[in-house]
């Protein structure tokens, strides 16, 4: 049996830390983001529901004492002289049940009494105009298009000016707009937007392919759509809902039902908050992460500010997958995402309740200005400059798999900067230590599992990093300016387990603030060790399999406690462990543990310059 000289700390206080689970709440109120900071508060977005996103209207299919529209090429027959017919252009003027069928070359045009609801039924039409919209509604109270069969609506390449409005899409709404029904519709505009409308966008049946030059569906009020499905092709964003004079305006309500969207801007945009609730996704923006190119995440932090890249995110296009200016709330679904800018992206705050989500982003994996909450879901994040980022990250629950080029977990200061004053702060890049600073960013882990895999710090905390219970193994680079844990002010772990490998040159230990034991070891491997913790008497306290070279182990236990003897096995190689309160010895591996500027345990690192 060798015996290794490692840093041992087990630390007990009386006084004990709370391992509840932070939890937004979404409500009419001003709530507080997280319990960790008095200061971050929002002004939430209101809880929504079906019964409040759907009318009776938008989810009655049924028609009575309908008027006829026979459309044959250029010729038209109606049953009522409430349709007008003239050149190139069929418009219903009154309230009724419309039943409309044949090919059209021309323009369907709804132009009612402010009041009116008109009921259109589309029994497999075709409507292509040369050169405007192939249905405008100009005039209505609510307008409700019911799907039968299958049916296409196509513009030909221009929009010509006829009014003081702007029609630049296939499908132009002025007013409240509501599909439904069990057929489907194809929109085709070669040089414009598929679907406008200028309030709600409502969507509670049908299946939908729309393929434009510009943005798919678009909506100044919001877009709501329940157990339908898209297929979206775009030059732009793919769903949008944006309304730039009411902040409490253009959301997006999700429930149910299928997307299949490629877009070269975003994938599902608002630019107030955003609910989904299941559903399937699958979503690629800007060629997908592959074109990534990091545009509004600064520098790439390598080792004393080696690469650093200016850019500007003004003039960069927004590409990111799902994106909100409020609160974005995810309470189910299965999301496939492949996007060249951040993946799941809020200027606000983020909520996890549930799901699966397979993410490949050029940027961030889930980004939010503020707070990223994940109180459950399965989350696999196989590509990311920086898997999860923002200024407060908490995990409470859900099964969590990230790699990352640079951090795993990036507790920031700022508006996606993927750490605060990009990643050359300091003398090396990173907050505290020599030349950083705390910025009040908090990483609260409270259960689940969570593997990290960073090419930069796995666990990078601009402020605090707790960890009071779950299962957490990271991974990190054994060169350059990395660690496992990095925090400016206190790291502490008082439940769960904790397994880390990677370098030795810039680690830190847990604070003595922490509640369990934890080991430290300048020891090296490679990538498929073994990495055993048992207790005196044989049982198994902690098992992990590397999967990179390493030169540092960290491990902490609920069971690692105070005067009990441990055995160690990293590889072949077994190392009898004795724990007190605070052991430092020589280890030859690059000298002891603690001192150095940091001083003391709680920020001490291995060897190197430290």
């Amino acid at each position: 049996m060798r015996y290794l000289a490692v840093l041992l700390t087990l630390i007990f206080i009386l006084t004990g830390c709370s391992t509840d689970g932070m939890k937004e709440e979404i409500s009419e109120e001003t709530t507080e983001i997280s319990e960790n900071s008095e200061t971050q508060k929002q002004e939430s977005t209101k809880q929504v529901s079906t019964s409040e996103m759907f009318t009776d209207r938008d989810l009655d299919t049924s028609y009575t004492d309908t008027v006829t529209i026979e459309l044959d090429g250029k010729n038209v027959k109606a049953s009522s002289d409430t349709v007008k017919i003239s050149d190139n252009t069929v418009t219903i003027t009154e309230e009724a049940d419309y039943l409309i069928s044949g090919s059209y070359e021309g323009t369907l045009i709804v132009e009612t009494d402010e009041k009116a609801k008109p009921h259109l039924v589309f029994d497999s039409v075709e409507i292509a105009s040369d050169n405007y919209a192939a249905l405008y509604i100009a005039e209505a109270d609510k307008v409700v298009v019911t799907l039968k069969g299958d049916s296409i609506l196509s513009n030909g390449g221009s929009f010509e000016s006829r009014d003081e409005n702007d029609v630049d899409a296939t499908v132009f709404s002025k007013q409240d707009l509501s599909f439904n029904g069990d057929g489907t519709l194809t929109v085709e505009s070669p040089v414009g937007h598929g679907i406008v409308c200028k309030d709600d966008l409502v969507f509670t049946g049908g299946s939908y392919t729309v393929h434009c030059a510009s943005h798919g569906i678009d909506a100044n009020d919001s877009v709501r759509a329940v157990s339908s499905a898209f297929t979206v092709d775009s030059g732009k964003d793919a769903i949008r809902a944006e309304n730039n004079e009411d902040t409490s305006l253009g959301f997006v309500y999700i429930e149910n039902g299928s997307f299949n969207l490629e877009a070269e801007g975003d994938g599902i945009s608002a630019s107030a908050y955003m609910k989904i609730t299941d559903g399937e996704f699958s979503i690629t923006t800007g060629g997908g992460s592959a074109n990534g190119d990091q545009q509004t995440s600064g520098g790439w932090g390598g080792f004393m500010g080696g690469h650093y890249a200016e850019t500007s995110t003004e003039d960069a296009e927004s590409i990111k997958g799902i994106k909100a200016e409020g609160n974005i709330t995810l309470e189910g679904g299965s999301f496939d995402i492949d996007s060249a800018d951040d993946s799941v992206h809020s200027n606000t705050a983020i909520t996890v309740n549930g799901g699966s989500y397979e993410i490949k982003s050029g940027d961030d994996g889930f980004h939010a200005d503020e707070a990223l909450v994940i109180n459950d879901g399965n989350i696999s994040i196989k590509e990311s400059y920086e898997g999860l980022e923002a200024f407060e990250v908490t995990l409470n629950d859900g099964d969590i798999s990230v790699y990352a080029a640079d951090d795993g977990i990036n507790a920031a200061g700022g508006n996606d900067q993927s750490g605060y004053g990009g990643r050359d702060n300091g003398m090396f890049g990173r907050p505290g230590g020599m030349g950083g600073m705390d910025n009040g960013g908090v990483i609260t882990i409270s259960g689940g599992k969570l593997y990290l895999n960073a090419g930069g710090d796995a666990l990078d905390s601009n402020g605090e990093l707790y960890i009071k219970g779950g299962d957490v193994r990271v991974s990190g680079q054994t060169m350059g300016d990395t660690s496992l844990l990095d925090f400016a002010t206190e790291g502490v772990i008082t439940g769960g387990s904790f397994v880390g490998a990677g370098g030795n040159m810039m680690n830190e230990c847990f604070d003595t603030a922490s509640t369990q034991g934890v080991i430290m070891v300048n020891v090296s491997g490679n990538a498929d060790t073994s990495v055993i913790l048992t207790d005196s008497e044989g049982n198994l306290i902690l098992e992990h399999s590397t999967d990179q070279s390493f030169s540092c182990i960290i491990l902490s236990h609920t069971d690692i406690r105070t005067g009990e003897s441990y055995t160690l096995t990293v590889g072949s190689e077994s190392y009898e462990i004795t724990m007190n309160d605070i052991i430092y010895s020589q280890s030859g591996f690059g000298g002891g543990f603690g001192g150095g500027m940091h001083g003391g345990p709680g920020h001490g690192r291995p060897g190197g310059m430290w």
